[in-house]
């Protein structure tokens, strides 16, 4: 994935922390390893990376494939 989840909306699919599974958001920020949304209900969540597996429109993400920095993941 070549490009910053900032402004999309996500839907985790699998985790972990089986509370976080059907959880959909608006990413607000995104770190190394964490996803910042907000909730239908304007809650904020922060989400591991590595423990996640969520769905970006279509296509499924792994977060851990994708615990990098921003600059380092997005190829200019």
């Amino acid at each position: 994935m070549n490009e910053t989840l900032i402004g999309k909306t996500i839907k985790v699919v699998l985790s972990k922390n089986k509370t976080l599974e059907g959880v959909e958001g608006k990413v607000i920020d995104e770190t190394k390893n964490t996803i910042k949304i907000v909730d239908s209900k304007n809650r904020e969540k922060t989400l591991v990376k590595g423990q996640i597996t969520f769905m970006l429109g279509s296509k499924v993400v792994e977060g851990k494939k994708i615990a990098k920095r921003i600059e380092e993941r997005i190829k200019r």
